[in-house]
C-alpha cells in the first residue's frame, strides 16, 4: 500500500517569516507524483521517475524504497531516494575465508576476526542513495532556491524521521548510510561529519574522459604502442564471436541465461549488497527504449556474454553485465566489452563513461581514472556509533591494484 507522510515542522535554523522548509515521505515514486518531477534534475535520469519506477517494479531481492520531497514555501526544491536493505555482513562479504596456503599467521587471525565482526553486523539499513549505481544519484537540491547548509540540515532531519516512521511500522533501522558524495562537496561532507556520521571510502569510481579525443580511432592513437597493440590483439581474439544488439524480445528470450551469466560474475565480487531482480534488465529496456542498450556476444549461436549501457545526459554509464568465465581468457571477453563500451560512448557523443567500482586495474588499463567518493554511516545507538569507524575498517573490502597509464606522455 502506498502511504504518504507529510511533515510540516519548520526547521529551527531556517524558520523565518520568509521561508519554511517541510518535507514529505512517500512509499512509491508514483505517489511522489508531479512534485518529484518538478524538483528532480532534468540532467540526471537516475533521479527521474522513468528510471525509478522500473527499479521499484523489479527491485533487488530484499530491497524496499522510499522517496523524500523537500519544499521551501510550498515549492518543491529537492528530492532524495531511500533504499531499505537487510544487511548481514557475512552474507554480503565473500572474501572472508582464510587462505590455508598463506603462511602468515597474522593474515589468518585478521581474516578470522573480520569474519567474526561481520557475523555481528546484521540490520535493516536506511540507504540514502542507489545501490545499483555509482555516483551522486542519491539526493539533489536546487541551489538557486535553497541554501546548501539548510538543504543538508533538512536531509539529515528527514532521514531521521524516515527511521522513526518505519520503526512505527515494525521496521527497525539502527543504521543510516548516505552513499557517494564527491570530495569537492565540502559543505555536505562537513555537515555529515559534524552530525555524527563516520566518513569512509571504498573502491573509487572509474571514469573515462572522452573529451580529449574526437573518435575511437583518435583514442587508440593516443595510447602508447604497448596498450594500442593490446587493444588490437584483444579485438582479434573475438574472431568467431558474433556481437548483436538485443531488443526487448531478444532479452525476454535470453533472460534466464543472462541472469545466470550475471550471477556467475556477481558471486565472485568481494562485496555485494545487491541481488539483481531477474526481470530488471527487461523492464529497463521496455521502459527506457534506446536510452538503455543491451548487447550480446554469441559463440556458435550461444550467448556467452552480455553487457548494458545507460545514456545519462553527457554520460554513458556501464550497467550490469555477465560472461562465461571459462571463455574469458581465450576470447578476452571482458576486455573487449570494455573497449566496445568506449566505442559506444564515442558513437553516441558522450563526454565521459562511468565504469563504476569493480575491476579497477583493467579499467585503468583502458584509460579510466579513479575518482574517490565518500560515504557516511551513523548508528542510532550513541555507544555503537562510537565504534562505527573501527567496524568499517574491518568490513570494507580491500582491492590491491596497480593503476595503469595507457596514454602517451604529452
Amino acid at each position: 500500500m502506498n502511504t504518504t507522510y507529510t511533515l510540516t515542522q519548520a526547521l529551527e535554523s531556517t524558520k523565518s517569516q520568509e521561508a519554511v522548509i517541510r518535507y514529505s515521505f512517500h512509499r512509491s515514486v508514483a505517489s511522489a507524483g508531479r512534485d518529484w518531477d518538478l524538483a528532480a534534475p532534468a540532467s540526471d535520469i537516475f533521479l527521474q521517475r522513468q528510471f525509478l519506477s522500473v527499479l521499484e517494479a523489479y527491485p533487488p531481492i530484499g530491497m524496499r524504497f522510499g522517496y523524500l520531497i523537500f519544499y521551501k514555501n510550498d515549492a518543491p526544491v529537492g528530492v532524495a531516494i531511500c533504499q531499505i536493505k537487510y544487511f548481514k555482513g557475512d552474507d554480503n562479504i565473500t572474501d572472508l575465508q582464510v587462505d590455508r596456503r598463506d603462511p602468515c599467521f597474522f593474515n589468518g587471525l585478521a581474516l578470522w576476526f573480520k569474519r567474526w565482526v561481520a557475523g555481528k553486523a546484521a540490520a535493516d539499513i536506511l540507504i540514502c542513495g542507489n545501490m545499483l549505481l555509482t555516483g551522486e544519484h542519491g539526493f539533489y537540491f536546487n541551489k538557486e532556491r535553497i541554501g546548501l547548509a539548510e538543504a543538508m540540515k533538512s536531509l539529515e532531519l528527514a532521514l531521521g524521521v524516515v527511521v522513526s516512521t518505519m520503526s512505527r511500522d515494525g521496521v527497525k533501522m539502527p543504521v543510516i548510510l548516505v552513499k557517494d558524495v564527491a570530495p569537492e562537496q565540502q559543505t555536505q561532507r562537513d555537515h555529515f561529519v559534524k552530525s555524527g556520521y563516520t566518513e569512509f571510502d571504498i573502491q573509487p569510481n572509474m571514469v573515462l574522459d572522452l573529451k580529449p579525443f574526437n573518435s575511437y580511432d583518435a583514442y587508440l592513437a593516443a595510447m602508447s604502442t604497448k596498450y594500442r597493440t593490446r587493444a588490437k590483439r584483444a579485438e582479434k581474439k573475438l574472431e568467431g564471436i558474433e556481437k548483436r544488439e538485443l531488443n526487448a524480445e531478444d532479452i525476454k528470450a535470453e533472460l534466464p541465461h543472462m541472469y545466470s551469466l550475471y550471477r556467475e560474475i556477481a558471486k565472485n565480487a568481494g562485496f555485494n549488497m545487491v541481488d539483481l531482480n531477474e526481470a530488471y534488465i527487461l523492464g529497463l529496456k521496455e521502459q527506457m527504449g534506446d536510452m538503455f542498450r543491451v548487447f550480446g556476444l554469441y559463440f556458435e549461436g550461444r550467448l556467452v556474454a552480455f553487457y548494458s549501457t545507460i545514456r545519462n545526459g553527457i554520460e554513458l554509464d556501464a550497467h550490469f553485465l555477465g560472461y562465461e568465465k571459462a571463455l574469458n581468457h581465450d576470447y578476452q571477453l571482458y576486455l573487449n566489452i570494455l573497449y566496445d563500451i568506449v566505442r559506444i560512448g564515442f558513437d553516441t557523443g558522450c563526454e565521459q563513461i562511468v565504469f563504476a567500482r569493480t575491476a579497477l586495474e583493467i579499467k585503468s588499463s583502458i584509460g579510466a581514472s579513479a575518482h574517490d567518493l565518500w560515504c557516511y554511516l551513523r548508528h542510532q545507538n550513541t555507544i555503537a556509533n562510537k565504534f562505527a569507524g573501527t567496524i568499517l575498517d574491518y568490513l570494507k573490502p580491500v582491492e590491491v591494484w596497480l593503476p595503469r597509464h595507457p596514454f602517451k606522455e604529452p
